[in-house]
């Protein structure tokens, strides 16, 4: 799908940061040792999600989406947002990297595409997108000692 408008953005960055928080929940319930860890990336998902409308709705006009911003295209960003049942910790790691690798890099695009046009949005997604590479390279740090103990 196509992504025209600066309100498409905003939902499916909706939709993304929405099953990654769910798939946050599930990991927690299923390694309950690493629970504290995705329960707070869960709800720094549902925190991106918040941030985002707030700079959106607080500066948006009809003006503003009648602009034209760069195409972004969902199939570029798509995640995987569920696990196998039986998938193993080191696993999961691989998969939900891959998956916020994913999610930083829709997050870069959408910054070079509707850059000064939304501007507070650009800025919230600049900082969402600083965290998020904070959050890969701590998973990147939790599969490393995951690996070495197997």
């Amino acid at each position: 799908m196509e992504l025209v408008t600066c309100s498409a953005i905003i939902n499916y960055f909706r939709k993304l940061e929405g099953e990654t928080a769910k798939l946050y929940e599930t990991l927690a319930e299923k390694f309950p040792e690493h629970r504290n860890t995705f329960l707070s990336l869960a709800k720094e998902s549902k925190s991106n999600i918040v941030a985002v409308e707030r700079a959106y709705y607080s500066v948006i006009s009809d003006k503003l989406e009648a602009c034209f911003i760069k195409t972004l295209n969902t199939d570029d960003y798509s995640i995987e947002a569920h696990m196998p049942v039986d998938v193993e910790y080191p696993e999961a790691l691989k998969r939900i990297i891959t998956m916020e690798e994913n999610i930083q890099k829709f997050i870069l695009d959408v910054i070079k595409s509707i850059g000064v046009l939304v501007p507070d949005v650009s800025w919230t997604l600049n900082r969402i997108g600083k965290k998020r590479a904070d959050r890969i390279n701590k998973l990147k740090i939790l599969l490393e000692k995951a690996t070495q103990r197997g």
